[in-house]
Parts: structure tokens; sequence; C-alpha cells
């Protein structure tokens, strides 16, 4: 089973970086030529039943993962849940879903539009979990998505694949701190989301991530190429709760803000 991980998660990561290329770039930049331990993946997808969460997350649960913790994000009308795997190097699974029912009738229109697309025997595929858009989609309705909602534009324009990675940082061996992560990041020249401050997060809240803005690339259209944000990575820092473990779970008000790092502008 454990090679299952490891395989799932080295296809996400390939296909993370054709989408990300900059994150090979941070990759090497933290790695100095050692592994890297991922502190977790995040994936979005639609609250429609074809694709929701539960059904991106029977790929994690049929490998081990197990359910951790419930977040909900009003303001930009989401939910999600993340997933541990019982080896605590394996990396964490964050899964949000877009609440479609509270948005226009139009949104909801052309994402239901998008799933009806979808043969139904796609999402249980090996490679769904990073397979890409299954939809034509024109660059006039990405517009209007992303005029009510940034999350629905990203994934009608991407599909299925992984969001970001996230750097483990207390797994660093040159770093032990997240300023000086953020500092050697800007130095290389990333651009770091400020969205809430560059560290969100803190020590008190056993938590403090990063992230840089995602890359911008040129997609595809049915009408014309466009370029759009795609995918961004994260550094993660986590502290030991009393009892002296380290703490696991994901705090809803700094993940609010890290969803920033896809915005356009």
């Amino acid at each position: 089973m454990h090679t299952h991980v490891d395989t799932l998660f080295d296809a996400l990561w390939q296909d993370y970086i054709q989408m990300t290329p900059s994150a090979a770039k941070v990759h090497d930049l933290l790695a100095d030529g050692k592994p890297i331990i991922n502190d977790h993946i995040a994936l979005r997808t639609f609250n429609i039943a074809k694709v929701n969460l539960d059904v991106l997350a029977k790929h994690f649960e049929s490998i081990g993962y197990v359910a951790c913790g419930d977040y909900n994000f009003e303001a930009k009308k989401l939910v999600a849940k993340h997933f541990e795997h019982p080896d605590s190097t394996q990396p964490k699974v964050f899964i949000s879903e877009l609440l479609v029912e509270e948005f226009s009738p139009e949104l909801q229109r052309i994402v239901t539009g998008f799933i009806d697309e979808m043969d139904a025997s796609v999402v249980t595929a090996d490679n769904f979990l990073y397979s890409g858009r299954h939809w034509d989609l024109d660059s006039k309705t990405y517009e209007t998505l992303l005029a009510e909602s940034e999350y629905a534009a990203w994934v009608a324009a991407f599909g299925y694949r992984a969001n970001h990675f996230t750097v483990s940082i207390n797994h660093l061996l040159n770093f032990d701190n997240i300023l000086d992560v953020n500092q050697a990041l800007k130095n290389a020249g990333f651009v770091l989301n400020t969205v809430g401050g560059e560290v969100k997060g803190s020590p008190e809240v056993l938590l403090e991530q990063s992230s840089t803005m995602a890359d911008k690339i040129h997609m595809v259209f049915s009408d014309k190429k466009v370029e759009i944000p795609s995918c961004f990575y994260e550094f993660a820092l986590r502290y030991n709760m009393p009892n002296g473990e380290l703490y696991t779970g994901f705090v809803a008000a700094s993940a609010d803000k890290i969803f920033e790092s896809t915005n356009v502008n």
C-alpha cells in the first residue's frame, strides 16, 4: 500500500510542476540536494454529487488516509476537510469544495454544465486526481466565473489536479523558521502572497504558513490562449501541542488567506 501512496504523490507532483514551473526551482533552492518532506497538498472541487469532496477523498481513503478535521469558509462559500495517513511523513491532504448552490443561477448553470459533460467513469480512474479539465471552456465563461468566484474559475480552468504542494519547514535541514525561508525565496526573486501578511498564523495557533503567488501560465481555452494564474507553492511550520505532539490540523483563518495565492490581481 505504501508504494501506492508514493506513486500517487509522484504523479500529482509531476503534473503540478508542469503547471507551476517555479515550484521545481523553489524545491531545489530549499532542498539543497536533500529530500523534501511535503506537509500537505490541496485539491479543489465543486459540491456536486459526481465530483464532490467525498468522491476525491475516496482515492486517498483507499490507500489508508482518514478524515481528521472539518473547515468552513463562509466568505468564500467553501467547506473543506483534511486527511492524514498513518505514516506521518506522508503528506496530509486538504480537499475543499465550492458550495455551488450559494452562487448566482448563472454560475450554477455553468458549473453544472461542466460536470454533466464528464463521463461518470473518469472519477474512479486511477489518474483522476491529476487528470485536469474534462469540459470545454472559453475565455468569456472563465471571465464570467472569475467575476463571481476566483475559486470556481480556477477549477473550471484547471480541473482536477493539485492546487498546491507544501514544504514542511520542520523537516528542512537548512532552515528552522519561516522568516528565513521567506527571505531566501524573496532573495531568489520569488513573489510571496502578502494577503494578511507574508506569514499567516502564529506559534499561538501552532501553525505558521506562507506561500508564493501562483505562476502565470498560458491556458488554452476553446477560443484563445490567455495567461492566467495556475498553482502556487506553500511553506508550513508546525508547533508542538501542550502534550508534546506536533499539531497536524489547519487554521481556517490562515487557509482563507492562502486561497488568495491564485488571485488574478
